[in-house]
């Protein structure tokens, strides 16, 4: 079944590709109610899993925190920083094809997906660190 290309649809990817950090569902609301004060919070939570159920936007799950949306849809890696959380795509890596299914083999696992994110403290916070130390 096909779904609908609602204005709230449309709102959500926008809202999701303007922000391009990966926004947690909260920003992406926090986005749209400055221009649309009236649409509920659960309304943006159900198009964003719709959307990622349709295939139109990319989740990442953060371990001990926030799930993240993801307007690119290609297969690539995220790093965050342990210290201010800025979230980001790791640029200039090639994705490693084939993965799911050799961890799959060495587990006897059905694989599904995976998800990997990089933690490390970003240049800034090693700048502003330094200074601190200094």
């Amino acid at each position: 079944m096909t779904k609908r290309n609602t204005i709230q649809r449309q709102l959500v990817i926008a809202a999701v590709r303007f922000l391009a950090d990966h926004p947690t569902a909260e920003e992406v609301y926090d986005r749209i109610t400055m221009e649309y004060p009236d649409i509920s919070k659960g309304t943006v939570y159900r198009n964003l899993n719709s959307l990622v159920e349709s295939g139109l936007l990319g989740k990442v799950s953060v371990l001990s925190g926030a799930d993240r949306f993801d307007h690119i849809l290609t297969r690539h890696y995220h790093i965050k920083c342990t210290h201010c959380g800025m979230f980001m795509n790791v640029e200039d890596m090639d994705y490693i094809e084939g993965l799911d299914e050799k961890v799959g083999e060495v587990t006897g696992f059905k694989m599904e997906d995976h998800d990997i994110v990089f933690n490390g403290v970003c240049p800034e916070c090693q700048k502003l660190e330094a200074k601190e130390k200094n």
